[in-house]
């Protein structure tokens, strides 16, 4: 080998780590959301958790965080400073988290740090994830909805957002 390679080969091997993270890693990159169904427990009952085209998005970085932000189709959109009453409408029709997250096949664990409104900060919230063509499903584990209080699970489904790996 000549000089010039063994000094290439150390820069040449981290490259090729981070490209093997990427291809190990199916969630890197952001998601846009596309529905927020939830699943009643006592019944059985589906219903649009943020109504029908909820807005969104969920992304992953290469470095262990991730960020979950996520607004109903049916929050108001004030044109001044929002009221008391659409504050609380507001308020309800969303969600937001961030922290860290842990990945093994087909489960990812979020890692919360931050939150929109402190109930779930320090905690743990598991996610079954399956992935093909630029679409992501996840699964919570069975929970009390942050928005409704209802027994059940979220079953969110997202499209990679494009120019993303």
């Amino acid at each position: 080998m000549t000089r010039r390679t063994l000094l290439l080969l150390p820069f040449l091997m981290v490259l090729a780590s981070m490209y093997a993270v990427a291809d190990e890693n199916p969630l890197l990159g952001t998601w846009k959301l596309q529905s927020f169904v939830r699943e009643v427990a006592a019944s059985g009952e589906r219903y649009n958790q943020l109504g029908e085209r909820p807005d969104g998005y969920l992304s992953y970085a290469a470095d262990g965080r991730m960020f979950a932000f996520f607004v109903s189709a049916d929050q108001p959109r004030p044109r001044a400073e929002p009221s008391d009453e659409e504050r609380i409408k507001l308020h309800k029709g969303m969600l937001a988290y961030g922290g860290t997250y842990t990945l093994s096949p087909g489960k990812v664990i979020h890692h919360i740090d931050i939150e929109w409104d402190g109930r779930r900060l320090g905690t743990d919230q598991v996610r079954f994830y399956s992935v093909g063509d630029d679409k992501l499903i996840l699964k919570t584990e069975r929970n009390k909805s942050p928005i409704d209080g209802r027994e059940g699970v979220g079953i969110l489904t997202f499209e990679r957002v494009k120019g993303q790996p």
